[in-house]
């Protein structure tokens, strides 16, 4: 064990930047996804395509998404905030509670206060208006998210990847369960990624001067298997949408099988790619927001 030999203020600068990043992302994506046509088309194309297979897949996702209730949700929030208790982390308990408590609330302001305009592209959904973010995958990303903080360096690897595929499957869930566009899934995770570089910033401010830091607690396998495995998934969504971009004049009720499979399967693998970039951005930091040794 060591005491810490990077200041505070570089992992304040990082999360900051983490935080403008994935701010920059959200809007970016609310652009292309509401307000630009072909954004629109190749949401509608992937959530036209759930209709593929569904019959199959149609118990488990509806057992991931009946999870998650208002109830589940308080009760998991207090369970969590209860492990950072035992822990003897106060200002952890607080931060986690918050991450989830805003990242929640963030996403229901944002999905009621985003217009979406009606290029006559999803008919079948017009009068629904905007969904994005995704209510569903907000809940399971933040859970994830606040129980990586407040579980101790030797579970928390293990953690992140249960709690980043968890996450994912929900997100997914959303788009196979005709419930969610895949941009909305997408847009949840950028939203819990800011309130965890929110939630960072606040453990450091309560963070003693001789916090102990351990390198051995950086997780950095782990930060890169999620991170390069959340990149290539991504980098397979954009080529199949870059593909089906090539048939856009189609209206997605008009397509065959196979350009709605590709559409669906591209964006189930955004859909995961980006839980996994998330996961592993905060991992890169989370060993010195929460060390193993408050000092």
């Amino acid at each position: 064990m060591r005491v810490r030999v990077t200041p505070r203020g570089g992992t304040a600068v990082w999360l900051v930047v983490l935080a403008l990043l994935q701010t920059a992302a959200f809007i970016a994506l609310w652009r292309f996804a509401l307000h630009v046509e072909v954004g629109q088309w190749i949401d509608t194309v992937a959530l036209t395509g759930n209709r593929i297979g569904r019959d199959h897949i149609e118990d488990p996702v509806d057992q991931i998404l009946n999870a998650m209730s208002v109830v589940a949700l308080l009760a998991v929030t207090v369970m969590i905030g209860f492990i950072a208790l035992i822990r003897g982390r106060i200002a952890l308990a607080v931060a986690a509670t918050l991450l989830i408590a805003g990242a929640n609330v963030t996403t229901q302001l944002l999905k009621y206060g985003l217009d979406r305009p009606d290029y006559g592209i999803d008919l079948e959904r017009v009068y629904v208006g905007n969904s994005l973010p995704s209510g569903h995958t907000t809940v399971a990303a933040s859970v994830a998210v606040a129980l990586v903080l407040v579980l101790p360096p030797k579970v928390r690897s293990l953690a992140a990847v249960i709690g980043a595929g968890y996450a994912a499957a929900a997100g997914v869930a959303t788009l196979s369960a005709g419930w969610h566009r895949p941009s909305d899934a997408v847009a949840a995770f950028l939203v819990v990624g800011v309130w965890a570089a929110l939630a960072g910033l606040l453990l450091l401010v309560t963070q003693r001067e001789r916090a102990e830091v351990a390198p051995g607690d950086a997780h950095r396998l782990t930060a890169l298997l999620l991170g390069v495995g959340g990149v290539l998934a991504i980098a397979g969504c954009a080529l199949a949408l870059w593909w089906l971009v090539g048939v856009r004049g189609t209206p997605p009720a008009d397509l065959s099988r196979r350009p709605l499979f590709i559409g669906y399967a591209g964006s189930a693998a955004g859909i995961a790619g980006s839980m996994g970039v998330v996961m592993a951005l905060l991992l890169t930091a989370v060993h010195r927001i929460v060390p193993r040794h408050q000092g």
